[in-house]
C-alpha cells in the first residue's frame, strides 16, 4: 500500500517543532507525498499558536512546491465533555481539524471518561478526525470510538509518531484498524512530524495496515483525490454548521 497524504504535520508555529511550512512542503515532495495537512497545536499547549494563527491560515497557498496544503489544526480536548482549545468559529474556517488528548493539558481519566471526551470531540461538526487515539495513557473503549466516527462521518488517525513517543500504542492502533475494517470506517495516516524530514515516513503505520489487511479504500491517505473529496464534503457540512453559530 502506498501512502501519499500525510494529515498530521507541524511547523515552527507549534512552538516545539522545527520547520517552516515551505520546508515541510519541499521535504514532503522529496519523500513522495502529494499532500500534507498543516496541523499546528492549539493554544492550550504551552508555546503553541494563538487563535490569530488559525484565523490567518487563508494566506497559506493551497499548493507549495507542488504539494497540496490542507490548512488545519490539532486542537486539544480540554475535558471529558469534549471542549476544545480553539473556538468553533475559528475551526469552521479550516480544511482539516484533528482533535487529541495531551497529558500536559488534561490528566487522563478512566476508560469511560476518556471515551466520553473523544466521542464528544467527534460529535463536534468542525472536527474531522481524532489524532493518536491509540495512546494507552488515555485508554478508550475502541469499539465505541470507532462506531462514533462512523456515525458522524469522521476519521480515525493512525499516527506513526506514536510508536516512538507513546509507548504501548501498537496493540491499540492495530485494534483500531481492525475495528475500522469491521465497521467500514475510514482511517487517515499522520506522521505527527515535528521536523520536515519525518514527513511521509509511515513504516509502523504500514506494518499495522498490513497486519490488519486493511483495504485501501478505507485508507484516506492512499489518494489525494480521496482526501480532496473528503475535505470537500466536510466543507459543506461545516458551512451548514457555521450558519447555526450566527
Amino acid at each position: 500500500m502506498e501512502l501519499v497524504v500525510d494529515t498530521h504535520t507541524h511547523t515552527i508555529s507549534s512552538g516545539h517543532a522545527y520547520s517552516t511550512i515551505t520546508e515541510n512542503a519541499v521535504q514532503a515532495k522529496i519523500n513522495g507525498m502529494e499532500a500534507i495537512a498543516m496541523t499546528d497545536h492549539g493554544p492550550a499547549l504551552r508555546g503553541a499558536s494563538t487563535e490569530v494563527h488559525f484565523m490567518n491560515l487563508g494566506v497559506i497557498p493551497q499548493n507549495i512546491e507542488g504539494i497540496r496544503i490542507f490548512r488545519g489544526a490539532e486542537t486539544d480536548i480540554m475535558d471529558f465533555s469534549g471542549t476544545l482549545d480553539i473556538p468553533d468559529k475559528v475551526l469552521s474556517r479550516l480544511e482539516f481539524v484533528i482533535a487529541s488528548f495531551h497529558e500536559i493539558v488534561l490528566n487522563p481519566g478512566s476508560i469511560e471518561e476518556n471515551t466520553e471526551g473523544m466521542v464528544n470531540a467527534l460529535k463536534n461538526p468542525f472536527v474531522d478526525a481524532v489524532a493518536h487515539p491509540g495512546n494507552p495513557v488515555f485508554q478508550v473503549d475502541i469499539d465505541r470510538v470507532v462506531k462514533a466516527a462512523g456515525e458522524y462521518g469522521k476519521l480515525i488517525e493512525i499516527n506513526n509518531g506514536s510508536f516512538r513517543v507513546r509507548k504501548g500504542s501498537f496493540e491499540n492502533c492495530l485494534e483500531f484498524v481492525r475495528k475500522c475494517k469491521k465497521y467500514g470506517v475510514s482511517v487517515t495516516c499522520g506522521t505527527d512530524a515535528h521536523i520536515c524530514y519525518d514527513i511521509g515516513k509511515f513504516s509502523k503505520v504500514l506494518d499495522i495496515l498490513g497486519e490488519a489487511q486493511m483495504p485501501g479504500e478505507l485508507v484516506l491517505s492512499t489518494s489525494l483525490e480521496k482526501a480532496e473529496d473528503f475535505v470537500s464534503r466536510r466543507k459543506a457540512a461545516k458551512k451548514a454548521a457555521a450558519a447555526e453559530l450566527k
